[in-house]
């Protein structure tokens, strides 16, 4: 039986290109939205999850920090994946017949210079790969795509121009997940330890909290505080360490940590990415 991961968005989305990139030997399962990709997995419709955690231009990924608390599912691994844009239009287009294009509103002020050196109209798409499988229906001449080669490839569409983009390090981060967790792992290039916690109530707890970090040489590459539920005075932070909790010093930080926080959930321990360099 196929093994399957599941995306959110179009064949032919960026996540999709990880997808296949990461998990070449998995079917890649789209789904519309977060949500959806998540209980795919926990009902046992795909067996992995691919989640874009955050962006070099744009920052972290809306809903993904409030979701994946509440997912039920580990991190196995992170993925990065360049972000190249490509414009695509109908089979025989040429470049100077291309008036409009349509895109995720994300990708259209990525590509401003080339737009505008070129006379393009950009017009935002609930999906840049949606976009590209409506205008393979639609066939309206003129018209445009800027998505992923990936889409260009599904779709029947040509590549009128490739790295549009004006900056060439536009680079998403994903995350892994599924069902079940292996503590066993040990990576080449180190691991990666993510959590999430919630500080007491008490005067200087995130200061404290996080002294144990410092004391035991251990490096933190990424802290990022988010409110819960609406509320101004419940806040969660998101967390990613270098280490594992078997590592001395991860275990003596944990420990302090969770004497200041009245939450702490490890949400995986997984290899370190060498892309992160």
């Amino acid at each position: 039986m196929t093994s399957r991961i599941a995306f959110q968005g179009e064949p032919g989305a960026y996540s999709h290109e990880a997808c296949q990139a990461a998990r070449p030997y998995m079917e890649a399962m789209p789904c519309e939205s977060f949500d959806e990709v998540i209980a795919a997995v926990r009902s046992g419709k795909a067996d992995q999850a691919m989640l874009p955690i955050e962006n070099t231009t744009y920052g972290r990924v809306a809903d993904i920090h409030r979701l994946l608390p509440e997912s039920g599912l580990h991190i196995l691994d992170e993925a990065f994946v360049r972000v190249r844009i490509s414009l695509m239009g109908l089979p025989g287009a040429k470049l100077e017949d291309i008036k409009l294009v349509r895109a995720h509103p994300v990708l259209l002020p990525q590509s401003a210079s080339f737009l505008k050196m070129h006379g393009i109209r950009g017009v935002g798409a609930a999906d840049s790969a949606g976009a590209a499988s409506d205008l393979a229906k639609s066939k309206v001449k003129g018209e445009g795509v800027l998505a992923s080669a990936l889409a260009a490839e599904i779709y029947g569409l040509d590549l009128l121009a490739e790295d549009v983009e004006d900056h060439g390090h536009n680079t998403t981060r994903f995350v892994i997940m599924g069902r079940e967790t292996n503590m066993e792992r040990r990576g080449e290039h180190g691991m990666i330890t993510t959590f999430v916690f919630e500080v007491r109530n008490i005067p200087a707890a995130l200061y404290k909290a996080m002294g144990g970090f410092a004391t035991n040489g251990v490096n933190m590459t990424k802290l990022e505080s988010y409110m819960v539920d609406g509320s101004f005075n419940a806040t969660r932070f998101y967390a990613d360490i270098d280490g594992h909790p078997d590592d001395r010093g991860v275990q003596l930080a944990l420990e302090e940590l969770a004497y200041f926080t009245s939450t702490l959930e490890i949400l995986g321990v997984y290899p370190r990415d060498p892309a992160r360099d």
